[in-house]
């Protein structure tokens, strides 16, 4: 019997073990977390903080704050995710391949301007995030770049005074309803599916509630611990009515 117990009780602190090492439910797969550098400064779309339309060289964090079938919302985040300098309508679009560059800018600017932003891939995923500019800026983009570009006709902020933190405030909703064009580099507009292929269904990251920044690991911890405690006594007692 005291092996018995004595088995038991190791399974038991082995799970507890098990649960306090296993790695927090990989927030990084449903918010698709990425880390980039930017060598230069770099033009970005969507709704920004006053005064970051252009973000100079440096770290930030990419985020999806939520998504659709068919559109999601960007959040970019300083290095160490405690300012969001802009939130952006992004289209999965099949059609981006994929390159050794997480992020893809548009290329043939004019001398002396920063890069704008096209795309995100996140690692491991065929699709990239198309961003969505303004009409008036995509068609300056299209010319200047002999690229298609995807827009927006609908009148939203492009800038916010405080950060955009969560998926229901005004803004959020406005970018999630607003029509998408194309523009191509002779002005023409173009049908959004004329230019942009959806994911397979099976590539797509299923999105997930975001857990409250009080939660974690902890609650889970104890209550394997509890379950551990009541499993060891419970064989223990057993054991003690056999002899």
């Amino acid at each position: 019997m005291k092996l018995l117990f004595k088995a038991a009780t190791m399974a038991c602190c082995t799970a507890l073990v098990s649960a306090v090492l296993a790695p927090s439910a990989k927030a990084d797969d449903w918010n698709r977390k990425t880390v980039i550098t930017f060598s230069g400064p770099v033009e970005i779309p969507g709704v920004h903080l006053t005064g970051w339309g252009v973000l100079p060289a440096g770290t930030y964090v990419f985020k999806i704050l939520d998504s659709q079938s068919d559109r999601h919302i960007v959040q970019i985040f300083n290095k160490d995710e405690t300012t969001i300098y802009a939130t952006i309508l992004a289209i999965p679009n099949y059609r981006l391949k994929a390159t050794g560059k997480t992020v893809v800018t548009f290329t043939e600017r004019p001398a002396g301007e920063p890069e704008a932003l096209r795309a995100w891939f996140y690692p491991g995923n065929n699709s990239g995030e198309e961003f969505v500019y303004p009409k008036a800026r995509a068609m300056e983009l299209a010319k200047e770049t002999k690229t298609v570009v995807l827009f927006t006709p609908a009148e939203l902020p492009l800038e916010v005074a405080a950060p955009i933190k969560t998926a229901d405030e005004p803004v959020v909703v406005q970018l999630k309803e607003a029509p998408i064009m194309a523009i191509q580099p002779t002005g023409e507009e173009m049908q959004l599916a004329a230019v942009v292929t959806p994911p397979p269904a099976d590539t797509e990251v299923a999105m997930a509630p975001e857990l409250p920044a009080t939660a974690g690991t902890m609650p889970l911890i104890f209550l394997f611990g509890l379950m551990a405690l009541g499993a060891a006594l419970a064989v223990r007692g057993f054991a003690k009515r056999l002899q």
